[in-house]
């Protein structure tokens, strides 16, 4: 009887752990779905060693896989990227005629195999590294086919940039891609500066070069000036020319047609004497006019009773 009342039953001690049990076994579960899958992002590649043979996995999701050592996962990123160099990218380099600029350039670029990135270099930290002595090589070597005058200069159609950006790129995407599995899709010139000593030079000759083109401004303004004022004159001299001789045939027309009054007037006098008094009264007496006059002084006698008599 006092067994019974020292031991519960079977049954309520599995109650009693069965909740401890379900915990370890999902416990057990997660740590071994940890430890045979992993899982890619849409954006990554991964790169799959087994034993020294590699695969590549690019659909996204969960994925089994063997435990390390047996099975490595090396992850990289299938986006645009894009990287500045970091090992001597603002370092001075000579043009093609002996001329020292400092540039600075940028690449953007993408992974397109990841299995020859990791046989090459095994992460991109590594081939980043390779990748930026690649990227002083390559500037150096363009740079150095360009005269200054394209890098500096106060004409914009004079420089290259845009070219030498684009003979950079196709240099090293050759060479990217066939080592690194990296293509580089684009290069820009992030900065052009000039040391000290070349900025001081590069200013007295942009001045030297600005005085000689004003001069020959000037000089191109004057030859023109010099030309305006010639063609000013002449046609100052042909107008004139054409107005006095227009002028004298005018006046020879009115000289001409003059002798023929003058002719009546020599053999009517007091006609002419008569006409000269009506046009002389006509301009004074134009308007309402009231005059006190001597009917006796000239004009003004013609209104006299007698007046038809004076031009006898």
């Amino acid at each position: 009887m006092s067994d019974e009342h020292n031991h519960p039953p079977p049954d309520s001690s599995m109650r009693l752990h069965w909740p401890t049990i379900m915990l370890g076994i999902a416990v057990a579960v997660i740590f071994l779905v940890a430890i045979f899958s992993f899982q890619l992002k849409n954006t990554d590649f991964a790169v799959v060693s087994t034993f020294g043979k590699v695969s590549l996995v690019k659909s996204p999701g969960l994925h089994w896989r063997l435990p390390v050592p047996f099975q490595k996962i090396y992850f990289f990123d299938k986006r645009q990227r894009s990287f500045e160099g970091t090992v001597g990218k603002m370092e001075e380099t000579y043009t093609a005629d002996k001329k020292n600029i400092i540039i600075g350039i940028y690449v953007k670029y993408k992974i397109v195999d990841p299995i020859r990135l990791y046989n090459s270099e095994r992460t991109i930290e590594r081939a980043k590294a390779k990748l930026n002595s690649l990227m002083r090589s390559g500037k150096d070597e363009i740079v150095g086919k360009y005269k200054f005058s394209q890098f500096v200069n106060t004409d914009p159609r004079k420089m290259k940039l845009d070219q030498v950006e684009d003979d950079i790129q196709r240099l090293l995407a050759r060479v990217a891609k066939n080592k690194f599995g990296i293509e580089i899709l684009s290069v820009g010139i992030k900065s052009v500066e000039l040391p000290q000593k070349v900025t001081a030079d590069v200013i007295k000759r942009m001045k030297a070069e600005r005085e000689t083109a004003a001069e020959v401004y000037l000089a191109e303004g004057k030859k023109t000036a010099t030309e305006i004022r010639t063609n000013a004159d002449t046609k100052k001299k042909e107008m004139l020319a054409v107005a006095t001789a227009k002028a004298k045939s005018i006046r020879a027309e009115g000289d001409a047609e003059a002798a023929t009054y003058y002719a009546v007037f020599n053999k009517e006098p007091a006609l002419a004497v008569f006409l000269r008094k009506l046009d002389a009264l006509e301009n004074i007496v134009k308007t309402r006019t009231v005059l006190v006059l001597d009917t006796n002084t000239a004009p003004f006698d013609l209104l006299t009773p007698n007046a038809e008599k004076l031009k006898k």
